[in-house]
């Protein structure tokens, strides 16, 4: 059976949602942001509600009022070309305001995030002269050639009891720390919260597959992971069903259409009409092509 391919994304989004919890009601998340016509989308775009909302959080200290983010999943490249399109879409960002100058660009930042550090990049920085400072583990600002305050998350290095949301985008999750994030997000009590949780479990587990079978031995353990995914297989479950209806029903369809037509052919038979004349009158009434017919005349 062919595996399912893994929604990074989502789990990404809920992640940052998590992450900037403590300011969550000072910001405006704007996931899959269109830019004009797709497909050029923004992983996420992060707005300050006011010019003096502080943010609680490392990773927002770089933030002006709007705050392009971009993710890379771990199959993902972060090379200097992903590096100017990120800019690119910042620049289209600020471009199409309301008006004029609308967004002013000083008001722009770009983060880029990825697991792994991406080593070929912070080469390039270094022959074409670009400054990297790493002000917070983790956090690398990226001056020279670019147009906006640009910081590059390299979630690994992230400290990870502060940024466990983050930290769980990865496919080599150890078992310590899938133990911690599980009983974090046990320990959630609002619902939106725990929605996020969900997402970024759901990545997770399904990311680090051999973790969560060595969990399933744990009574404790297994009795908690059973009681996080339950809604999701339970969602699972309805669409399967949902879909097997449905099939189901075309299938009906399908096999009474073809019992008409054997039905008129044998009809039409006994009544002694030839092969040909069968065929013109079930191509017409069946709207068959003339392959279609023959294979009811055999």
């Amino acid at each position: 059976m062919k595996e399912t391919k893994i929604q990074w994304h989502p789990g990404f989004v809920a992640a940052m949602n998590l992450e900037f919890a403590k300011n969550r009601q000072d910001l405006i998340f704007e996931k899959e942001y269109n830019l004009n016509t797709k497909p050029l989308e923004i992983d996420l775009l992060v707005i300050k509600k006011g010019a003096s909302v502080r943010i609680d959080n490392e990773i927002g200290v770089l933030f002006k009022g709007h705050n392009i983010m971009e993710y890379k999943s771990p199959e993902d490249a972060l090379d200097i070309d992903a590096f100017y399109k990120a800019g690119a879409y910042a620049s289209l960002y600020k471009a199409y305001g309301e008006k004029v100058d609308a967004v002013g660009a000083d008001d722009v930042t770009v983060s880029l995030v990825r697991e792994a550090r991406p080593d070929g990049l912070f080469e390039y920085f270094r022959l074409h002269k670009y400054k990297i400072s790493n002000p917070y583990r983790g956090i690398y600002y990226i001056e020279g050639n670019v147009l906006f305050p640009t910081q590059i998350i390299v979630t690994r290095e992230l400290d990870h009891i502060s940024h466990i949301w983050l930290g769980a985008l990865s496919e080599k999750m150890e078992k310590e720390k899938m133990v911690k994030l599980i009983e974090s997000a046990e320990n959630l009590t609002e619902k939106a919260e725990r929605e996020f949780a969900d997402s970024v479990l759901e990545v997770s587990i399904g990311a680090n597959k051999q973790v969560i079978e060595e969990l399933m031995g744990d009574e404790r353990m297994c009795q908690a992971l059973m009681e996080i995914m339950e809604p999701q297989l339970l969602l699972r479950e309805k669409k399967v069903m949902e879909e097997g209806i449905k099939e189901g029903i075309k299938e009906g369809i399908k096999e009474g259409i073809k019992r008409g037509i054997n039905g008129t052919v044998d009809t039409l038979r006994a009544f002694g009409h030839g092969d040909l004349e069968i065929k013109n009158a079930i191509m017409q009434k069946y709207a068959l092509s003339e392959e279609e017919a023959e294979e009811y005349l055999k």
